[in-house]
C-alpha cells in the first residue's frame, strides 16, 4: 500500500481538527469527529507503514513518532520523504543515470587483476558487479591534507583551467574562502572558461539570491539542487547532495570532505581545527568522477551535457592500483553495502575515521566479529561533535564495540571530519559519505575506492599522526560516565535511523 499524493490533504485536515478542537467553541459531536478522522488517517498512515516491510527499528521508530507526536509527527513524517519509497522519488534519474554510465562502462579496458592479493581481488570483483561505473587503472591519486593543502592544490589548479570548470558542493558559503574561489571563477569566465556550479539548497541556504545572481551576471551557470520551493511539497526536502566535486578540463578532479567556508580552514571559533581529507585525481577516473557532476547537473536544471564528447575524453596516466569512483544515493545501492564488503575482506585491521559513527546493524556485526577474530580494528571520532543527537548517538555504540575488544579514539584537537577507511593497509575509502543512516540511505554521496595505490600510504601515514591527538576511551573509564550521560544516548539513539 502507498500513499500517494494524500499525504498534505491529510496533514491539512489534521491541522484543521487540532485547531477546532483546541481553539474552536464547537459542539462536542464536531471534537469527537475530528478525533475520530484523526485517529483514522493515523491508522492508515500505520498500516501503509507496515506494509512496507522495512526493517523493525524503522518501522517501530516511525510508528511511535506517528503515534505520540499528534500532528507534528504525520508532518515529520512526511518531509522526510517516508511515504514513498525511493526507488519512486528518484526513479527518472536513477534511469537516466543507468543509461549513461552503462555506455561508459563499454568504453573501459578490461582491466588487469593478476597483481592483486586475495582479498583486493575479491573486492575488486564485489564492485565490478554492483556498481554501476568501472574501476581504472590509469589513474594517479594524492591526498590533500586537510584545508590549507586543500584549498591552496584547488585555486591552483583552478587558475590553470582552459577549458571548463565543474563545481558541485554540499556547503559554499560566501565567506572569505568562498569570495576567493569566486573571483578566481569570474577570471577564468572572462578568460572564456565555461564554470558551472552545482550546490545543494539546504547545505548551502545562507548562499543568498543576491549573491546568487551576481555570479550570473559575472558568466557562471549556478544552479541549486532540489532547491526548497520544489522539495518542500513533494517529499525531497529530506534527501540533499552531500557531494564535493571539481572537475577541471576532464584532466583533474577532487573530491573528499571539504565543502568551501572557512571553517574547513580551521579558521572558526567554535570548531576550531578542522581535520580532514581531500584527493586530486588524475586520468581516467576523472572521466567517471565528471560522469556523476553531469548527471547531477541533468538532473537539477534539466541541460545535457554528457553528449559533448569533450566532457566525457578520457585521458589516461600512469597509475600504480585500482581507482574507482562510486556514487550513491537515495536511487542506488547504499554505501553501507560497500562498508561492509570492505570490511568483511579485512585479514589485519580495519582503521575507521568518520565524524558520525550511526552504524547499521550489519556494519556493527561485521566489525564485532573482525575484533574477535583478532583483526585490529580502530574507530577515530570527534571528542565534541555539532549536534546534541549525533554526539550521543554516537557515544551510544560504545559498549559493545569496546565489549567486541574494538579500539576507539576520540580526537581531541578540534573537529574530526575526514571520512576515511582502510583496510589492511592496502585497501581505502575516502570521500563524502559518513557511517551514519543518512549517508546510507538519504544523502547522495561519493567515494573513492583505492585498491593498492600508493596513495593508501599517505592515509595510512596521517591516520598515525592523528592518533597522536587523539585520547583512547578505556573500557573502564567508560562505564564510569554517569546516568545523565547514558540516559542522552539511550535518548539519542532512538532517533539513529534518520541521522
Amino acid at each position: 500500500m502507498k500513499i500517494k499524493r494524500f499525504e498534505w490533504l491529510f496533514a491539512a485536515m489534521m491541522i484543521a481538527f487540532g485547531y477546532l478542537v483546541l481553539f474552536m467553541d464547537v459542539p462536542f459531536w464536531w471534537k469527537v469527529l475530528c478525533l475520530t478522522l484523526y485517529a483514522v488517517i493515523i491508522f492508515y498512515t500505520v498500516i501503509a507503514l507496515w506494509l512496507e516491510n522495512r526493517p523493525a527499528q524503522t518501522t517501530l521508530l516511525w510508528t511511535y513518532i506517528l503515534l505520540l507526536l499528534p500532528i507534528l509527527g504525520y508532518i515529520f513524517y512526511v518531509y522526510s520523504g517516508q511515504l514513498l519509497v525511493k526507488g519512486e522519488l528518484f526513479k527518472s534519474k536513477r534511469l537516466s543515470d543507468r543509461e549513461l554510465l552503462e555506455v561508459l562502462g563499454k568504453k573501459q579496458k578490461k582491466l588487469d587483476l593478476s597483481n592483486l592479493n586475495d582479498h583486493q581481488r575479491s573486492f575488486a570483483s564485489y564492485l565490478e558487479k554492483v556498481t554501476l561505473t568501472d574501476q581504472n587503472q590509469n589513474t594517479k591519486t594524492k591526498i590533500l591534507r586537510n584545508g590549507a593543502d586543500t584549498f591552496q592544490e584547488i585555486k591552483r589548479r583552478l587558475i590553470e583551467a582552459q577549458d571548463f570548470i565543474h563545481l558541485e558542493y554540499y556547503i559554499f558559503r560566501y565567506d572569505r574562502l568562498g569570495q576567493e574561489l569566486i573571483d578566481i571563477l569570474k577570471a577564468k569566465v572572462e578568460e572564456g572558461v565555461e564554470v558551472r556550479l552545482l550546490y545543494d539548497a539546504v547545505g548551502s541556504f545562507f548562499l543568498s539570491k543576491p549573491i546568487v545572481k551576481k555570479m550570473e551576471e559575472a558568466g557562471i551557470n549556478v544552479q541549486p539542487f532540489l532547491p526548497l520551493n520544489r522539495g518542500w511539497y513533494n517529499q525531497k526536502f529530506n534527501f540533499r547532495n552531500h557531494r564535493k566535486i571539481i572537475v577541471i578540463d576532464g584532466q583533474v578532479g577532487f573530491v573528499g570532505g571539504l565543502n568551501v567556508g572557512v571553517e574547513y580552514l580551521g579558521e572558526d571559533d567554535d570548531f576550531g581545527f578542522w581535520c580532514d581529507s581531500h584527493v586530486v585525481l588524475e586520468g581516467e577516473a576523472v572521466q567517471t568522477l565528471h560522469a556523476v557532476f553531469l548527471l547531477d547537473w541533468k538532473y537539477a536544471c534539466g541541460e545535457v551535457l554528457f553528449e559533448q564528447e569533450s566532457y566525457l575524453r578520457p585521458i589516461p596516466v600512469a597509475g600504480d592500483g585500482l581507482v574507482h569512483v562510486v556514487a550513491t544515493g537515495p536511487e542506488t545501492r547504499d554505501m553501507s553495502d560497500h562498508y561492509y564488503s570492505m570490511i568483511s575482506c579485512a585479514t589485519k585491521s580495519i582503521w575507521i575515521a568518520t565524524p558520525y559513527f550511526i552504524p547499521n546493524q550489519a556494519i556493527q556485526t561485521a566489525l564485532r566479529i573482525a575484533a574477535q577474530n583478532n583483526i585490529q580494528v580502530r574507530l577515530m571520532v570527534p571528542d565534541t561533535n555539532d549536534g546534541f543527537l549525533t554526539q550521543y548517538a554516537t557515544q551510544s555504540y560504545f559498549p559493545e564495540l569496546l565489549r567486541a575488544g574494538i579500539e576507539i579514539y576520540s580526537y581531541q584537537k578540534g573537529f574530526l571530519h575526514k571520512k576515511v577507511i582502510i583496510v589492511d593497509g592496502d585497501l581505502a575509502s575516502i570521500g563524502t559519505a559518513n557511517v551514519d543512516m543518512r549517508s546510507f540511505h538519504l544523502n547522495f554521496e561519493v567515494n573513492l575506492f583505492l585498491t593498492g595505490t600508493d596513495s593508501i600510504n599517505d592515509l595510512v601515514a596521517h591516520y598515525e599522526e592523528d592518533l597522536k591527538e587523539c585520547h583512547r576511551i578505556r573500557p573502564v573509564e567508560f562505564y564510569k560516565r554517569g546516568l545523565e550521560v547514558k540516559w542522552k544516548e539511550s535518548f539519542a539513539r532512538l532517533f539513529s535511523g534518520v541521522l
